[in-house]
């Protein structure tokens, strides 16, 4: 197998290759005055496993067309097999037609995937897994909740209270309780369908004068983040943690939970950001070592 970290995860992709002693392709890659750009590789492909590392975090359009670019190139080049190892997989939160007449926004990318001659797509926490499961191309969605807590028991916070942000995602605490053994449980949301705005509900919780950490897998503008921070402030806790894996942080979220309250944000570089300490690169070296292409 052979390694191209695409320019939207060049570190990720190197540090990749390094853990399982992998060949890298390095990209010459160019930009052009009208934005466009022209992609080659520098190595040839033919006959080889091809794991393609490049996430699609915003800016998500340009990250994609460059992933279907040298998924392509990777097909017409003669590759054996191509693996695309998307750590944020744009638009998977559009995994239904929430209302008549939406457009089905993953199952679209995933055919497009398929049509450049993806075999294998490796993601990390997914919006909907089971979604995934029924599209055109097999996805592994991996889950790096485990590292986050694993970083956190490091930094001295056995024994905090693990929290998820909605029901449906208290499977998030579990797994974080499962390395920080602290208890866990969730903060009820709402999600409104029309606008995306997500609500949270006042529940009591356990954290009077303990260690919080709220887990979540993607922080975007953060309004959900800093509400479920303020609600727990407000409850007594000591120190609070806003753990994600994709940290998006759109505009000046990250003060904003700052400001909440938050003593600090640790996220995973899925998505490359000032927060993001925590790598993920063992958990995909893992993925493609087990299963190959």
């Amino acid at each position: 197998m052979i390694v191209i970290p695409g320019p939207a995860s060049k570190d990720l992709g190197q540090e990749i290759a390094k853990l399982l002693k992998l060949e890298v392709v390095p990209i010459e890659f160019v930009r052009f005055p009208d934005g466009e750009f022209r992609i080659r590789f520098t190595k040839s492909v033919e006959g080889e496993d091809v794991a393609i590392v490049q996430t699609t975090g915003p800016p998500q359009d340009e990250n994609l067309i460059q992933l279907f670019l040298m998924a392509d190139n990777a097909k017409d080049l003669k590759a054996k097999s191509i693996t695309a190892v998307v750590p944020y997989f744009a638009y998977a939160r559009q995994d239904q037609r929430f209302r008549p007449g939406e457009s089905f926004s993953i199952k679209t990318i995933v055919d497009l995937l398929h049509k450049c001659g993806v075999n294998r797509i490796i993601t990390v926490n997914s919006h909907n897994p089971k979604i995934l499961s029924t599209l055109s191309v097999p996805i592994q969605d991996l889950s790096a909740i485990g590292l986050l807590a694993g970083y956190f028991k490091k930094q001295g916070f056995e024994g905090a209270l693990s929290l998820s942000l909605g029901k449906k995602a208290v499977d998030m605490a579990v797994e974080a309780d499962g390395v920080l053994k602290g208890g866990y449980d969730y903060i009820p949301t709402q999600r409104d369908r029309v606008t995306g705005k997500v609500t949270i509900e006042r529940k009591a919780l356990p954290v009077k004068n303990r260690d919080v950490i709220i887990f979540d897998d993607i922080i975007s503008s953060g309004g959900t983040m800093i509400k479920a921070v303020e609600l727990v402030k407000e409850q007594g806790a000591r120190r609070v943690y806003a753990a994600c894996v994709h940290p998006l942080l759109i505009g000046d979220a990250k003060e904003k939970i700052l400001k909440s309250g938050a003593d600090e944000i640790v996220g995973t570089n899925c998505v490359p950001s000032s927060v993001s300490v925590v790598s993920v690169a063992p958990l995909i070296a893992e993925a493609l070592s087990k299963r190959g292409t």
